[in-house]
């Protein structure tokens, strides 16, 4: 039952307590607007500085992919930085990319032996992606890699505002089964 790990919140991401939180990232990863900013203020410098390394090493990050740096003056000890794709009409792989930021967010959290990790609602602000069927492939995503993955304890989803909240909700909800 691995929607049991799962918790929703109406929060502020860059105030909750988690080994990481999911930075919904530009592809440069020199912060941006939304999330991606809010992230880059309040964790400081030592974000921005980590970013910079990830970028002279390997050339920034892809849409679908994930890398991790440090979380600076945040709660959360680092921050998973992931590259959500720009909705444009579904016609290039926008949903495969996607559930791919969640994955591969989850597959590093295991990698670092995270146990908690919270994601905000990914590509649905200035990317333009479809609030109801971007909460409908992160439920499915998260579940799926639950069920395979047991070391991740706790994941957070953190909702910016209440159409993203009712969206993520609704397809939590799909999951609870009478016991």
């Amino acid at each position: 039952m691995a929607y049991r790990k799962i918790k929703i919140l109406k929060e502020d991401i860059t105030k909750v307590e988690v080994d990481a939180v999911v930075n919904a990232a530009n592809t440069s990863l020199m912060g941006g607007g939304g999330v991606d900013g809010a992230i880059h203020r309040a964790g400081g410098p030592a974000i921005l500085d980590d970013c910079r390394a990830i970028v002279a090493r390997q050339g920034g990050c892809n849409p679908g992919e994930a890398v991790i740096t440090t979380g600076g003056r945040l709660p959360a000890k680092y921050v998973i930085h992931t590259v959500g794709p720009v909705w444009n009409d579904g016609n290039n792989r926008e949903e495969e990319l996607l559930a791919n930021c969640y994955r591969h967010s989850l597959e590093l959290a295991a990698r670092h032996h995270l146990k908690s990790i919270a994601f905000p609602n990914i590509s649905t602000g200035i990317y333009h992606f479809p609030k109801d069927l971007a909460a409908n492939i992160a439920m499915n995503t998260i579940v799926d890699y639950l069920e395979q993955d047991s070391s991740i304890e706790e994941v957070i989803l953190v909702c910016f505002d209440d159409e993203n909240l009712r969206y993520t909700q609704h397809y939590y909800n799909q999951y609870i089964r009478p016991e």
